[in-house]
């Protein structure tokens, strides 16, 4: 029986993985979303292939991860990685990541994501100014 993929589940699991709150994937993907039409979409089960493409391209991953990622596949791959004794595998591979530079580059991101979050509030103030001086 094959199991049926479920686009917003996937979706709901890279943002969370990725350590992104709704609002800021709604922020990312234009004036048109909110918090809870991420919340709407990603109770989706299929999701046509153009949002797909653009939510992919916000969360940094393929698409065809969206579209192809199973509970299934991920077990898999872990209990192949982990209990396959005779492939191989290096169980303790040295891992080459500087956190200070990843902290640093996590820093840059959200300093420029708080700075467009506070020239759209800028934006809001301005108009509100206007309509309120008309």
């Amino acid at each position: 029986m094959k199991e049926s993929i479920h686009h917003g589940r996937n979706i709901k699991r890279f943002r969370e993985m990725m350590g992104i709150k709704q609002e800021v994937l709604a922020f990312e993907l234009g004036e048109d979303w909110s918090q809870k039409k991420v919340s709407l979409l990603e109770q989706k089960e299929e999701i046509e292939e153009d949002l797909l493409r653009q939510v992919a391209e916000v969360l940094k991953v393929p698409a065809e991860a969206i579209k192809n990622f199973t509970e299934e596949a991920a077990v898999n791959i872990i209990s192949n990685t982990f209990n396959d004794q005779s492939n191989g595998y290096n169980y303790y591979p040295t891992i080459n990541i500087n956190p200070m530079e990843k902290w640093v580059e996590t820093l840059e991101e959200n300093k420029k994501l708080y700075e467009r979050l506070l020239e759209s509030e800028r934006e809001k103030v301005e108009l509100l100014r206007k309509m309120l001086e008309k």
